[in-house]
């Protein structure tokens, strides 16, 4: 009897390391990708490769996700995870706005103050960039704190969250048409997207997390497998024209 009360407490033991593992990695996991590719723009002195409206979707995704979080609460896992993606997509500009601010030949600046929506998103100043998003935050906490006893705006906050987070790749999908390359893009990054989004998928069917968040990581994959394809695509047609 004691020995199987030993093995109980064992087994027990063993999947509460691992269920911490799987929440650490949930935690820090979506932002492993960016390593590479941060590395990469370090190298390269160049940013257009990488397009900076990832930055942009993940950081209104991962706002409303947290908003979504007030008002219904799941995972405490999944609200630290957004915590440490918006700090990645802020060190991710800050890096973008030092290089190409390095490598600018005009002295002309692009503001936010400018109000001008051609350069939505393309500004000179990171500071602009913490402005946006401060008062996104704001409008949204105002909003939240009107409606918090509303199902339905609840679960519409969960829903513009993940469909956010869903169109995570679709900037860079956009990036490398127009480029009509892949070059500066980190295919790590990519392939990290997809070990990631596969992962977390699983993570959210096993843990009964609501519908929003494995509908948004299904579309996600299919996403992260098209830029893979545009990988071997224009590859193949550099190799076609070199021959």
């Amino acid at each position: 009897m004691d020995a199987e009360v030993v093995l109980q407490e064992d087994t027990e033991g063993s999947w509460t390391l691992l269920s911490l593992f799987a929440s650490s990695l949930m935690v820090f996991g979506g932002a492993l990708p960016y390593v590479p590719q941060f590395q990469e723009i370090q190298r390269s002195s160049n940013t257009e490769g990488f397009s900076t409206r990832v930055c942009l979707v993940l950081l209104i995704a991962n706002i409303l996700r947290i908003f979504f979080w007030i008002g219904k609460q799941f995972e405490f896992t999944l609200l630290l995870q957004s915590v440490v993606m918006i700090l990645t997509m802020f060190a991710m500009l800050h890096l973008c706005c030092t290089v190409q601010n390095t490598n600018r030949v005009s002295t002309k600046q692009r503001r936010l103050t400018d109000l001008n929506i051609e350069y939505f998103w393309k500004w000179s100043a990171f500071e602009d960039y913490l402005l946006f998003c401060f008062g996104f935050t704001v409008v949204c906490a105002g909003v939240t704190l009107l409606l918090l006893d509303s199902v339905v705006f609840v679960e519409t906050l969960g829903s513009l969250a993940v469909m956010f987070e869903a169109m995570l790749g679709v900037p860079q999908l956009l990036q490398n048409f127009h480029n009509n390359s892949t070059k500066g893009m980190s295919v790590k990054m990519v392939l990290l997207w997809t070990a990631g989004d596969v992962f977390k998928t699983t993570y959210f069917v096993l843990n009964d997390s609501p519908a929003q968040f494995w509908v948004c990581g299904s579309v996600q994959i299919l996403i992260d497998v098209s830029i893979l394809l545009q990988v071997l695509f224009y590859s193949q047609n550099t190799r076609t024209k070199l021959g």
